[in-house]
């Protein structure tokens, strides 16, 4: 009795462990607020926020569209393939068997860089192809997994059988072969349907200008709080709990009575997967006027590549509408991220990286001018974003965003006196321990060092290296959380009291916990600036300058500024925004002329001696 009551609570523990973050995910999907700990009231604005967001919707067509083909080619080929494999020599089926079981054994990584490195190579252009063959290629091994077994057991002499009878060869297959086998196909259809809807890795190396899966779409966009991804994983589950209780409900009546019914559900599950392909085709179509594009610019597609949630929310439909054209919107998660794209082969019109990144492009002439004359907003930039170090005439580069590194803390639980004298020393002091988040970026975390050693963030010395290498590993005896941008909802929610962060998210914290300040050490910190750029292979250049100077235009660049948080480039909208909405937040104007203040500058082999010592310090 005790066993049983023992097994039905390891049971139900199991179900909390597996159901309640899915719980917990569709209740704050209808919450008021970004936060995602904090309940503030029942709101569908996400719900609306995700179907007005034409990048969302392209995601879930192309997710759809290419499972639903990727799992009827790879079906019909895996279950020609194993029949066709069990009339083999036994050598022969042995040795096939064995290269199917390779990718599926395989790290999805390895076969994602294969396959990255073979569209490369034969220089076929990543993108809806890529993808799909991609995921046709990962799936039929599953499903020829599936289907084999079942013709194990199959009757050998069955097909013969049919023939003998008068059955032509294709008619045997057909209504004797297949019907048997149906189960096998059907389990192997359901598996292909569901690694392609869920994969990211693989879609991840071969997708390509602007075709990207949810997946993709969810990793790039996890930069920010954004809860619209609740609110798609939320539509998702309940659209995958009506097909399985349809499915199971079709797999419960097997009698010939009910054959006829099950012909009526099959059918009425293929109108509403053709009524959803079509529906969001409709919402993610141009919607612009008679302009046309082609004959101004030269093209009617701009491939856009910029980091997730540094964008307002209708921007994108606003320049499509404005010029009738397309934009296929790409997101990365960091600059390395995006240089490893274009490395790969990948073409864009406009990218939008920071200052050392510019920096590099530049070198390795990646970048092409921009025409200053097509600029028509430029003269509204603020004098402290134009004619910086890495770009002095902005002949490559236009402003985009700019801000700071430093620190957030708890104005009830932090003394400002020990910010002022210690500055990033705040975080090494024993009266914290515990109560500290870092940013997982190397690149900012030795600038800290180096800032608060009273050296130069760009310094080459190793000797000055190995020293703040020292003094980031004596951070650890103060057990710091190393994160990225869940930083932003755990100092929200008071987790800690001490982070450091970007000031555009530090802006946003104090929007959500008034009990949050932010302050830019007297040792100095990085002064970052991310700009648009246009590559050297942008088959619309002139459109994508176009694109740029529309995010110049006051009223974008407002609501661009105002949706993100980070300091817009455009002098009006810093005024008017820190005079407004912003006005008694000071994270969102970082100072500007302090001397110890520095902008990063690009130095390949000093970045790969911080990239391994920081490898060291988050190992200890």
């Amino acid at each position: 009795m005790k066993e049983k009551y023992g097994s039905k609570v390891f049971l139900g523990l199991l179900m909390v462990f597996f159901y309640l973050p899915i719980l917990y995910m569709i209740v704050f999907s209808f919450n008021g607020s970004k936060s995602l700990s904090k309940f503030t009231g029942f709101s569908l604005r996400w719900y609306e926020q995700m179907f007005a967001n034409k990048s969302m919707i392209e995601a879930i067509y192309y997710t759809v569209v290419i499972a639903i083909l990727a799992t009827i080619i790879s079906t019909v080929v895996g279950t020609l393939a194993s029949i066709g494999l069990s009339k083999s020599k036994k050598v022969l089926k042995t040795y096939v068997e064995q290269i199917n079981n390779l990718p599926i054994m395989n790290p999805e990584i390895v076969t994602a860089i294969g396959l990255m490195l073979f569209f490369t190579t034969m220089k076929i252009e990543k993108g809806f192809i890529t993808l799909l063959l991609a995921h046709i290629a990962f799936c039929i091994p599953y499903v020829m997994l599936s289907v084999s077994p079942r013709l194990r057991r199959l009757d050998p002499n069955l097909a013969n059988a049919a023939m003998d009878l008068g059955a032509t060869p294709s008619y045997a297959l057909r209504k004797v072969i297949i019907p048997q086998l149906m189960p096998g196909i059907v389990a192997g259809a359901l598996i292909a349907f569901t690694m392609s809807f869920d994969d990211f890795i693989i879609s991840y190396f071969v997708s390509g200008n602007g075709i990207k899966n949810i997946s993709i779409l969810v990793y790039t966009m996890s930069k920010r709080i954004n809860p619209s991804i609740n609110a798609l994983s939320t539509i998702i589950v309940v659209i995958i709990t009506i097909v399985l209780i349809v499915v199971n409900l079709m797999s419960m009546k097997k009698t010939k009575t009910n054959k006829t019914g099950q012909r009526i559900g099959l059918a009425v599950v293929a109108a509403c997967v053709g009524l959803t392909i079509f529906g969001l085709q409709k919402l993610r179509s141009n919607t612009g006027g008679d302009f046309d594009p082609i004959e101004t610019y030269g093209c009617d597609t701009l491939n856009v590549f910029n980091a997730g949630e540094y964008i307002g929310e209708d921007t994108i439909a606003k320049f499509e509408k404005k010029y009738n054209v397309h934009v296929n919107y790409s997101l990365f998660a960091s600059n390395e991220e995006m240089y490893t794209k274009l490395l790969s082969g990948e073409s864009y019109d406009v990218l939008v990286p920071s200052d050392y990144m510019i920096e590099q492009l530049m070198q390795e002439d990646r970048l092409q001018k921009i025409n200053l004359d097509h600029i028509k907003n430029y003269d509204a930039l603020s004098p402290m974003v134009t004619g910086l170090d890495y770009d002095p005439k902005n002949e490559y580069s236009i402003p985009y965003f700019w801000g700071s590194v430093g620190i957030m803390y708890n104005k009830n639980k932090v003394s400002q006196e020990d910010l002022e004298t210690e500055g990033f020393g705040i975080l090494q002091n024993p009266k914290y321990k515990g109560r500290i988040f870092v940013y997982d970026s190397e690149r900012d975390s030795f600038m800290m060092a180096l800032k608060h050693l009273g050296y130069s963030m760009n310094t080459s010395n190793l000797d000055e290296i190995n020293e703040a290498y020292e003094w980031l590993r004596d951070i650890r005896a103060n057990d710091p959380v190393f994160v990225t941008d869940e930083v932003i909802d755990g100092m929200i929610n008071g987790e800690k009291d001490i982070a450091v962060v970007y000031s555009g998210d530090a802006t946003y914290i104090q929007m959500e916990n008034p009990d949050m300040a932010y302050y830019e050490p007297l040792e100095g910190t990085n002064i970052w600036s991310d700009a648009m750029v246009i590559p050297k292979n942008s088959a619309c250049p002139l459109l994508a300058e176009a694109y740029i100077d529309f995010n110049l235009d006051e009223t974008i660049a407002y609501e661009n500024s105002e949706y993100v948080g980070y300091t817009s480039s455009v002098q009006s909208v810093m005024d008017d925004l820190i005079a407004g909405e912003f006005k008694d937040l000071p994270s969102y104007l970082p100072r500007s002329g302090y001397d110890k203040d520095e902008i990063f500058k690009y130095n390949p082999k000093i970045r790969k001696v911080i990239s391994e010592l920081w490898v060291k310090v988050k190992a200890k």
